[in-house]
């Protein structure tokens, strides 16, 4: 009688845990599945035109500042030179700008997020305690790759207001770290809890019309369907970063211009953070940046 027990109180256990293993699988979600980066199902149409313009800084930019990475010897090791990058300007023309159609329908009427996009992925490196880009965009549920190329551990920390926030570890030498966003947003701050002046910026949108100016000012938006828009130029200071808009008419197989201007105001803006972080020590560096 007592070893029937056994067998009974045996089997009722493995049971149990068989049961819940299942439902631990059954309900697990990963907010990170990827989804479909198409939302709509219409063909982008063959005689698309783009969207180019220059982003110009009036006045003299508040000078970017030298980093002190003695908190980590690595860094200064392999990026001596390190700055701060809130105002990347060389001969009037400003860098790391985010050019995105914000609004706005083709010729036809039809949507943006009508159209069946197609998205590869995005790679944010993280290369002499510096991420790289700066700035960057990607498509909702395009893949995220974060890549640690410094021999130096660092912690990747979105800040995110409409998608889930992370923070994750990544030795050196570590794999990838993939991850999605699954909600418009623009932008999303990104910081390194290790290195507290390591900032950059990612954008999440419904399609992959955006560019990113690059250190002479330019920028080209391909693939845009014929049609008047609302074209947004974002520039980082301030809690929110500052954004400027104008309206924009391509025609088939033709190219709009978008040319936008920043100056003092918005560059003595950036010089408060929208991203909180611990102080870093900062001397001025005359020139801006090497």
């Amino acid at each position: 009688m007592f070893k029937q027990t056994k067998v009974w109180l045996a089997l009722v256990i493995t049971l149990t845990l068989l049961g819940a293993m299942a439902a631990c699988g059954g309900s697990k979600t990963d907010d990170n599945t990827p989804t479909p980066v198409a939302t709509g199902t219409k063909p982008v149409p063959a005689d698309a035109g783009t969207i180019s313009g220059v982003i110009s800084f009036t006045g003299t930019p508040v000078p970017n500042k030298k980093i002190d990475t003695s908190a980590d010897p690595v860094c200064g090791q392999k990026n001596p030179n390190l700055t701060t990058e809130e105002n990347v300007v060389a001969n009037g023309k400003l860098a790391n700008v985010f050019v995105y159609i914000k609004d706005g329908a083709a010729a036809d009427g039809t949507k943006l997020d009508g159209y069946a996009w197609t998205g590869g992925s995005g790679t944010l490196d993280q290369n002499g305690c510096h991420y790289r880009p700066h700035v960057m965009g990607v498509m909702t549920g395009q893949k995220l790759t974060i890549t640690n190329s410094d021999p130096t551990q660092h912690n990747i920390h979105p800040t995110p207001a409409n998608n889930p926030e992370w923070n994750q570890t990544q030795p050196n030498g570590a794999a990838p770290i993939e991850k999605t966003f699954k909600q418009v947003e623009v932008l999303i701050p990104v910081k390194c809890n290790q290195h507290p002046w390591m900032k950059a910026y990612i954008a999440v949108l419904k399609h992959p019309l955006f560019a990113v100016s690059a250190e002479d000012g330019t920028f080209t938006i391909k693939n845009v369907p014929a049609g008047t828009y609302t074209v947004a130029a974002w520039h980082e200071g301030g809690a929110k970063g500052t954004e400027k808009t104008m309206q924009v008419t391509v025609a088939a197989n033709g190219t709009g211009k978008a040319d936008f201007a920043f100056g003092e105001a918005a560059a003595t803006a950036s010089a408060q953070s929208g991203l909180e972080m611990m102080p870093a020590l900062e001397i001025p560096v005359v020139g801006g940046r090497h």
